[in-house]
């Protein structure tokens, strides 16, 4: 079969879709187009929204060549799919007659926006035509090709926390420290996607706004197969809470993590046991350790309240290592920041940084991450992606 996990491609849509081809009127031409029908959430405030991810759909399920084969598989098994396990209808003619005039591939021609366009709601992102006997198959490529709602409402969701970062990014941080923007929003969410591939092409579309993340399937993808070998994302060694309890103490974990990494950018999670006693009793006992290797130490909270969490560990880094106030009257913590990666949404940026601002602190020194919250808690209906016959003569 020539359709991903063995299905036959003839088997990548809706049921009903296989029924189409006797309902719809005989036809010379058939257009359908593809819109997103409001913007992020119904906000009506910011509906820019992001269009990707349509390229990889059709590279890996539309642009491939259909075969006798799939058919026969296809037929089998409508054989029982209708009410009471009986035949089901379906074109097999018209499948038989464009493999055998065009070489197996769909008789479709598909016009589509650049990947990563900006849009409104009810642009136009894409258009399907079909000419001819195919145009009753106009719309059964929809199930698949609707699919790009997934990477463009992650695109999305990044762009838009970008935005928020962006803004307070004007008020408070140098121009030569802007090129940090880039790292402000790091990807966590490659454990919470439901297999590889939505690793894969969500973590990718978070790639068009930020560089930072962990999730390695959709930094190769885009590195190796959207830009040439290129790079595209970046990441940091980071402790989490099995080895920040492996050792003995948090001292004797935090020194050993200095050792490996200590000269370059590494994180440590600090709320294994007691986040405020970490800050004040475990951070300046190994700072000496951490100044001599000269590196840049990230603070990670993963608990408690957001707003506290991340004043706490600015404060704590700020005490110990010390501070420079910038051009725009904001402190810059020397050689630390923190990371707040647990519970993030654009709202909660929102909230955080006014929080960082009113300390006196710069967003700089504050960076983000989203797990589930950037590739799993989005669907369909966040920004109503849809396809619709829009003209058959």
């Amino acid at each position: 079969m020539s359709g991903p996990f063995g299905l036959p491609l003839p088997l990548l849509t809706d049921s009903y879709k296989a029924s189409h081809f006797a309902l719809y009127p005989p036809a010379q031409e058939a257009t359908a187009y593809c819109e997103f029908r409001h913007g992020f959430d119904k906000d009506t405030e910011d509906e820019r929204m992001v269009f990707c991810g349509l390229r990889y759909i059709i590279e890996q399920y539309v642009a491939r060549q259909w075969t006798l084969q799939d058919v026969d598989m296809a037929e089998a098994f409508f054989r029982t799919h209708n009410f009471g396990f009986t035949e089901y209808p379906f074109p097999k003619h018209l499948f038989l007659k464009f493999i055998a005039e065009n070489a197996g591939y769909f008789p479709v021609r598909i016009e589509a926006l650049r990947e990563g366009s900006v849009v409104y709601p009810h642009t136009p992102v894409f258009q399907i035509t079909a000419k001819d006997e195919y145009s009753s198959l106009i719309t059964y490529l929809e199930t698949v090709l609707l699919m790009a709602w997934y990477p463009s409402t992650v695109a999305t969701l990044s762009r838009r926390s970008r935005a928020v970062i962006e803004d307070h990014y004007r008020e408070s941080v140098d121009e030569d420290g802007w090129w940090t923007l880039e790292t402000r929003m790091h990807d966590f969410g490659f454990r919470g996607c439901t297999c590889v591939e939505q690793s894969m092409i969500g973590g990718a579309a978070h790639l068009l706004s930020f560089d930072g993340t962990d999730t390695l399937s959709a930094a190769f993808y885009a590195q190796y197969r959207l830009n040439n070998g290129r790079p595209v994302a970046t990441s940091i060694p980071a402790t989490e809470h099995s080895v920040m309890t492996a050792y003995s103490s948090e001292r004797q974990a935090m020194l050993s993590t200095i050792e490996a990494y200590g000269g370059g950018v590494f994180a440590c999670v600090m709320d294994s046991y007691d986040y405020s006693r970490a800050l004040s009793e475990v951070l300046p006992v190994v700072a000496s350790k951490k100044l001599e290797k000269g590196g840049y130490l990230v603070i990670r909270p993963d608990s408690g309240d957001q707003v506290e969490a991340v004043l706490l560990g600015l404060r704590a880094a700020d005490k110990v290592f010390g501070s420079v106030v910038n051009s725009k009257g904001y402190k810059v913590v020397t050689g630390a920041s923190v990371i707040q990666g647990d519970g993030v949404t654009p709202e909660s940026l929102r909230h955080i940084l006014a929080a960082v601002h009113g300390a006196g602190y710069s967003a700089q020194s504050v960076g983000f991450g989203m797990g589930g919250g950037l590739l799993q808690k989005v669907n369909r209906d966040t920004m109503s992606m849809a396809i619709k016959l829009s003209s058959i003569t």
